[in-house]
């Protein structure tokens, strides 16, 4: 009768846990990139990014987008990284493609098109010009350009002149990635003085990522050295959030992508992130009016981020043309101080072996031998502790009607014995921070997205598309998300159950029995996570399962004196 009353509790309390964990995960942990890839038949078919074509190039889009672009005079954006155009028309960069990256990890997929012209799918765009006075240039001037491209060390300036005889210019210049510099200056040849005030802004439509506890996808900006992410939601519900700060910048970050206009370091600005009509966004910076007397100009320097967050370029743009705290839009969380180390390790080992999915199971290697001084001394502790269950049982035969007295002959044994019952803890909770800045590396490392591994794994930060289920596709249909287990999730509670049969038994029968079924619990929480995060925790069971063997050997499992007795 105990022992079914057990089962069912074990059973219930391990349902509770799974079903639990799928209830908050999608807001505290957002599992991997859509799978990239399913079988059919046996063979690899390659999936569309859900929602891609209207952002990426694909036929429909790329229709509605050419006879946008061709309705007005165009600046030609041509770059190692970029390639695109600047809308002449209102002085908007609205036409922006990365050229290093893809939609989807099929050899034809379209580039990612980070701005769209308005009127196309997915509007997306940076804008420049001036508020606060009569006869300003507006969304509906058409600039005139003093070349047909620009590039790297090829600047270009805008100008329009208004016919009171104030002339406006816009120089825009680009380096060899991801940044544009942008002055605005007006030159007075009127009869009296001009006020005008400069602004930049970006707008886009809302945003496909998805917005996490551990992640954050939305507006983001940094004023006087403090960061302040903002929710789209509350923009609607509480509307526009506005800032005063001496330089600082601006923008929106998706998981991997970022836009974002920065200021002059000691300018004073106001910068403000506010919904629009049509579900849109916008978040503009504004610098402090002009008034520019008779025969005199005025200018205002401002940069335009425009594409991926590569940690290393934020760093580097962090410290030249000194952009503060932009390695901020990458959204490291609590422990930072873990993941970027983690995240510059994992850069290094994968220029090392050329495989990304090496660098994970070298990284894991590298942690193991950082903490086998402590998995020392835990091993020895859960010998002693093997050790001492023969004579554990027989105290709680003893006493079984009395927990009290049971509880403090246990604690008494413990004592006399010098064992610690919580000295297995200590490696478990060390790997926790380790464990969530790895997480967060391979949710938002940009360098992780689509790397392939080997075998079946064509990118380890999407999850392991191969499933028995369906007997690797032979069979023709695709089980739903919730039990399609993938090969490496399988590898992970098969080697997690492994490694629980080494270690020493819980004497409560019911934590025994919900114990026993943790690793099969594990296996379907993980499965839908990234690939690379599994091969991490399956890599980390095979090596602990080895050196606990090795361990074995050290500190043989014999009975303690006390025991004997």
């Amino acid at each position: 009768m105990n022992e079914s009353r057990n089962l069912i509790l074990a059973v219930v309390l391990s349902a509770l846990v799974l079903f639990g964990w799928s209830a908050i995960s999608d807001r505290y942990f957002p599992t991997a990139n859509p799978k990239p890839q399913v079988y059919k038949n046996g063979e690899e078919v390659v999936l569309p990014k859900p929602g891609a074509d209207p952002t990426a190039d694909g036929p429909a889009a790329l229709g509605d987008r050419a006879i946008v672009l061709a309705e007005t005079p165009r600046l030609r954006i041509q770059t190692p990284r970029l390639s695109g155009s600047v809308n002449l028309k209102g002085a908007r960069i609205d036409d922006l493609v990365l050229r290093d990256y893809r939609e989807t990890i099929a050899r034809d997929s379209a580039n990612i098109r980070l701005f769209s012209p308005s009127g196309a799918p997915a509007a997306y765009f940076a804008q420049y010009g001036w508020t606060g006075g009569v006869g300003l240039p507006d969304g509906n001037t058409v600039w005139t350009a003093s070349a047909p491209l620009l590039a790297p060390g090829r600047p270009v300036t805008l100008s329009w002149s208004n016919p009171a005889g104030q002339t406006f210019q816009i120089r825009l210049a680009v380096d060899e990635n991801y940044l544009f510099t942008v002055t605005q200056s007006v030159t007075n040849r009127s009869a009296g003085a001009v006020a005008a005030r400069p602004y930049a802004l970006v707008s886009r439509g809302a945003a496909k990522d998805v917005d996490a506890f551990t992640a954050h996808v939305g507006p983001i900006g940094v004023f006087d050295e403090r960061v302040n992410d903002i929710n789209y939601e509350d923009l609607g519900e509480e509307g526009p959030a506005t800032f005063t700060s001496t330089g600082g910048w601006l923008g929106f970050s998706d998981t991997y992508w970022l836009s974002a206009i920065v200021a002059e370091p000691r300018s004073r600005i106001e910068a403000t992130v506010r919904a629009t009509p049509g579900d849109r966004f916008q978040a503009d910076v504004a610098a402090p009016a002009q008034i520019v007397p008779q025969g005199r100009a005025a200018s205002v320097t401002t940069r335009l981020f425009a594409g991926a967050k590569e940690q290393e370029l934020l760093d580097r743009y962090e410290a030249s043309p000194g952009v503060p705290m932009l390695d901020k839009a990458i959204d490291w969380g609590w422990f930072d101080f873990i993941a970027k180390p983690i995240f510059y390790l994992l850069d290094w080992l994968f220029r090392l072996f050329g495989n990304f999915g090496l660098a994970i199971m070298g990284l894991t290697l590298i942690v193991r031998l950082l903490m086998f001084p402590i998995a020392n001394k835990q091993f020895a502790s859960m010998a002693r502790m093997r050790a001492l269950q023969p004579r554990m049982k027989e105290i709680q035969e003893r006493y079984k009607e009395d927990k009290l007295k049971q509880q403090q002959e246990i604690m008494a044994l413990y004592q006399k014995e010098k064992v610690n019952p919580l000295g297995g803890c200590l490696p478990i909770l060390v790997q926790i921070p380790v464990f969530y800045a790895l997480y967060k590396v391979l949710m938002l490392d940009i360098g992780m997205r689509h790397q392939p591994f080997a075998l079946w794994i064509k990118d380890l930060s999407a999850p392991d598309p191969l499933t028995p289920l369906n007997l690797f596709g032979l069979l023709p249909f695709q089980p739903p998300a919730l039990i399609a287990i993938g090969v490496l999730p399988i590898l992970l509670g098969v080697t997690m159950w492994l490694q629980q049969k080494l270690n020493p038994q819980p004497m409560d029968e019911v934590q025994a029995k919900v114990f026993s079924i943790m690793p099969w619990i594990f296996m379907f929480m993980m499965a839908p996570f990234a690939a690379g995060l599994q091969l991490y925790w399956t890599t980390n069971n095979i090596l602990s399962i080895a050196q606990q063997w090795l361990l074995t050997r050290k500190h043989p499992m014999q009975p303690t004196a006390a025991a004997k007795s």
